[in-house]
């Protein structure tokens, strides 16, 4: 069986380069394996010798599609329902009754929603809360094929295991016939979320702002540097007293920001 072409050190250094430049993903030399098992399909898919004649392929392409199509391979989607679920206790509990006084809809951004099972969980929770709540949730992600599957809302049964029996049965349609031990999220709660593509390396403003940001498991793959300008990102976005929510592995340590620390890995913008 053809193993492909070797990956040499330094191809390796400058894919590592090219991905950190687009994406702010670093990938360390532990990496080098799973570089190699993504990448091999798109060079025997272009009938390309090297990593080197690769990556001037991807240079050469104005189109940026073959870009996208590289962050896809590189990017690494590992999610579930209702990951750190304290995180939504405190949307529910706290957030929510903040909104409602106001007399406003909840506006949200799921800012790395992977293959959407938390864009769901966040649409899950506030289509919960009593009394109810308008809300509308922007969910992104630098994976064209995360998102593809975040829209179409289908999971394995395995997928949903964690789930109580009225959540299965209020938010997902189990699947018959060829779909057998499938789920898909019903389209009520799908119709909630608005799914883009974005780098958010690449956005400066997206001229609205929001009550909630989660921003979770993706700063763990950035340097102190792009956390910065992340995070830096983030705040602008957030409206006076808004909340950013990352993962319990990441840290805003060693980064510069006016938000208050409420909770683990919750934080609060000033005003009201």
């Amino acid at each position: 069986m053809d193993a492909g072409p070797a990956l040499s050190d330094r191809e390796m250094t400058r894919i590592v380069q090219f991905v950190y430049e687009k994406s702010g993903i670093t990938l360390h030399d532990g990496k080098r394996a799973l570089v190699v098992a993504r990448l091999q399909k798109r060079l025997k898919a272009l009938n390309l010798g090297s990593y080197s004649e690769y990556l001037q392929y991807v240079e050469r392409d104005r189109s940026g599609e073959e870009i996208v199509a590289l962050l896809d391979a590189i990017a690494t989607n590992h999610t579930y329902f209702f990951r750190e679920e304290q995180h939504f206790g405190i949307l529910a509990n706290r957030v929510v009754p903040e909104v409602r006084a106001k007399h406003k809809p909840l506006d949200l951004w799921c800012a790395a929603s992977s293959t959407g099972e938390e864009p769901y969980t966040l649409a899950m929770t506030l289509a919960g809360v009593q009394p109810a709540i308008d809300f509308s949730i922007m969910a992104s992600d630098i994976s064209t094929k995360a998102l593809k599957a975040a829209q179409a809302g289908v999971y394995k049964r395995q997928g949903v295991e964690g789930l109580s029996v009225d959540l299965l049965k209020k938010y997902f349609d189990k699947g018959m016939g060829e779909s057998e031990g499938l789920v898909r999220v019903k389209p009520a709660l799908r119709d909630k979320v608005q799914y883009r593509r974005l780098n958010l390396l690449e956005i400066n403003s997206l001229d609205r702002t929001f009550d909630v940001i989660f921003c979770r498991n993706v700063m763990i793959y950035f340097d102190i540097a792009v956390q910065q300008r992340v995070v830096s990102m983030l705040e602008r976005h957030l409206r006076p007293g808004g909340y950013l929510f990352i993962s319990h592995s990441e840290s805003l340590n060693g980064v510069n920001h006016r938000l208050r620390w409420i909770a683990p890995a919750a934080y609060q913008a000033e005003g009201a």
